[in-house]
């Protein structure tokens, strides 16, 4: 699962067991997000029931010809009670996923269980629905979230009922099968998936673990490229937007059950909606930008005081994601009053600092949302400029240029930007140690760092000739001369241009006396 902590229906194992469960537990959810977040990949959960018939939710695996038996007690059984035991038999036995061909492959199995699923029983509806849960996450191809459509406008329909665990295996299972097909998701659509979502999590705003579930399933529902046709209208035109920013709220003290994981669910939902810009204005008019940047401001305060919470990476990145594609949506001066925080720009350059060692993806996102705030192409980008000078955050960022993972890159567009600005914000620069850094990436094997350094140099000594001498005092000459052998042509001849332009011979000073 996703969340960072268990769910946990009813009270079970006791003591030290309880706790190393726990943490088996969060270890798994953990990876799983990471999952998500570092390959892109669409993962599915499985609820684990945590009850005390069960020792890890695990039993011995069946025989084939068990399963069958298993099967055919089901659907032979009159007796509610009986048939309650043979569907939960039938549903520890789906734990190994070899029971799910065998299963699957038997004439009307899935009709069964939907007979269950809707049947008057309490209880066999619920080991009906776990059953069909367990089916939905399962790693063969041959069951697919296409064979299980004929319970959608069921689970659909029980998602806006009272019983707050039952909402919740239906939400996880839909969520399950989402991002298999998109003839599935166009089949939920039209049955209404959207208003469910809207009506479940406004029935169960104060349980957080079906805030959680509602939060996983809409954003399998809307995380595939090819959905922003009809779905991203409809989930920004159905009222869910409200809900989800009011999970939103300042976390550095997390929930003891469920950690950051409705939060994470739901910041990823909006992530998702803000890279498909569909109509990104609305979600700025209904307040998505000033949440995220103010959930950012909080979680950057905590960081600067070490104080970082087990799974807030996790957080951070969907929120800077979000923040920095609803950037490009429109004109800086029209998103002016959801950027006022400065405070904004000082959590940018503490989350690198913070996670650089232990997420450099993340250090990389978060000087992009930099980049985007202080691009040439934004109009107020002067005010966010001046602003990194202010609270003293350029020496930050130039210490991060002898890092990789396309940090430096970054770093170095920042830069960039800053020197667009003109001659008295490339002195500041210079003020700030830029050039003898420029000295160190230019030597850098990697030619795109060189191409990007060159250009920040160029626009430094083309501002002041004070500063093309200063580059030189720092030994950058012989650099430049070196980079005019290397094997790429666009960096050759921006070396060539810079030496025979802006270092004239006139320019270079004499070094014999520097200590």
């Amino acid at each position: 699962m996703w969340r960072l902590n268990a769910v946990r229906h009813k009270a079970g194992r006791q003591g030290s067991d309880l706790e190393e469960f726990k943490f088996k537990r969060r270890a798994h959810e953990k990876e799983l997000r990471r999952a998500r977040k570092d390959s892109k990949l669409v993962s599915k959960i499985l609820l684990l029931n945590d009850d005390e018939n069960e020792e890890d939710g695990t039993m011995d695996t069946l025989a084939s010809d068990q399963v069958l038996e298993l099967f055919k007690m089901v659907c032979q059984g009159r007796d509610l009670v009986k048939k309650e035991a043979d569907l939960r038999a039938l549903r520890k036995a789906l734990r190994s996923p070899s029971a799910h061909l065998v299963l699957i492959r038997q004439q009307s199995s899935i009709a069964i269980l939907v007979t269950n699923l809707r049947g008057p029983s309490p209880q066999c509806r619920l080991e009906a629905v776990r059953c069909l849960h367990e089916l939905s996450q399962s790693p063969h191809s041959e069951v697919d979230s296409w064979r299980l459509r004929q319970a959608t406008p069921y689970l659909i329909t029980f998602i806006s009922g009272q019983s707050p665990k039952f909402t919740e295996l239906c939400l996880y299972t839909l969520g399950n099968m989402c991002p298999d097909s998109e003839n599935v998701r166009n089949i939920l659509l039209a049955q209404g998936i959207i208003p469910a979502l809207n009506s479940c999590i406004q029935i169960h705003r104060t349980n957080l673990a079906v805030v959680e579930a509602v939060g996983f399933t809409l954003s399998q529902l809307i995380s595939a490229n090819y959905v922003t046709g009809r779905i991203i209208p409809a989930v920004l035109a159905s009222g869910l937007i409200p809900h989800l920013l009011s999970v939103l709220t300042p976390v550095l003290t997390p929930d003891s059950q469920f950690g950051l994981g409705p939060v994470i669910e739901c910041a990823w939902c909006l992530h998702y909606l803000a890279c498909s810009n569909v109509d990104n204005g609305a979600l700025v008019a209904q307040g998505t930008l000033l949440r995220c940047t103010s959930l950012l401001v909080t979680l950057g305060g905590a960081v600067a005081k070490g104080s970082i919470e087990e799974g807030m990476e996790l957080l951070i990145w969907p929120l800077l994601r979000c923040v920095g594609n609803l950037l490009l949506s429109g004109p800086l001066g029209a998103l002016q009053p959801q950027l006022n925080d400065s405070r904004l720009l000082a959590a940018l350059c503490a989350f690198p600092q913070a996670f650089l060692q232990t997420h450099p993806a993340l250090a990389r996102e978060s000087v992009w949302v930099l980049n985007n705030l202080t691009s040439a192409a934004a109009a107020d980008s002067s005010v966010f400029c001046s602003a990194l000078f202010y609270l003293n955050l350029v020496p930050v960022l130039i210490q991060l240029l002898p890092f990789s993972h396309g940090i430096n890159i970054m770093v170095l567009r920042v830069l960039g930007n800053i020197a667009h600005q003109g001659r008295e914000y490339c002195l500041h620069l210079a003020q700030a140690g830029l050039l003898p850094a420029l000295c160190a990436t230019l030597k850098m094997a990697d030619p795109e760092v060189v191409t990007f350094s060159l250009e920040v140099l160029g626009q430094l000594v083309a501002s002041d000739p004070q500063l093309a001498e200063e580059f030189v005092r720092q030994s950058g000459l012989p650099v430049l001369e070196a980079i005019q052998y290397s094997n790429q042509e666009t960096i050759r001849l921006r070396a060539k241009h810079l030496l025979e332009h802006h270092l004239p011979p006139h320019c270079t000073v004499d070094t014999s006396a520097s200590p």
